[in-house]
């Protein structure tokens, strides 16, 4: 995976302006708070998203791949204030799961999501070499 950092741009915190990658793609649908049998185990915006994050690393483990092929991630947040007072232990558990910080990444605050215990949802895009 190549890191697109145009010339005189500053590195971003956080996430990559863009990648350039070739292989087999991996595109995981948003994954929520949620254990693989559909239960929430908390309310908490940090501990949803370290579910949520598992349950990419697990979703991607069954299509051969791994956090280090992921490329793209778009995260769904119900609370922008909760998610930038939460951010020490939403990169902790990020550090912990997934690794590194290079990836193509959005935020978006909504509304709402679909499951109305959810506070966070996230998509991924992978790709694995081939």
């Amino acid at each position: 995976m190549q890191v697109l950092l145009p010339a005189g741009w500053p590195r971003p915190k956080g996430y990559a302006n863009g990648v350039a990658v070739s292989g087999r793609q991996i595109y995981v649908a948003g994954m929520i708070g949620w254990d693989g049998q559909g239960r929430f185990h908390t309310d908490d915006l940090a501990g949803q998203v370290r579910q949520a994050l598992q349950n990419v690393v697990d979703v991607l483990k069954e299509g051969g791949a791994g956090p280090e092929h992921i490329v793209r991630m778009t995260w769904y947040i119900t609370d922008k204030k909760e998610y930038l007072a939460r951010q020490a232990e939403i990169g902790q558990a990020y550090r912990e799961l997934i690794g590194s910080f290079s990836v193509a990444m959005t935020a978006v605050q909504v509304a709402a999501l679909i499951e109305d215990r959810a506070k966070v949802e996230i998509e991924v895009t992978a790709v694995v070499p081939e």
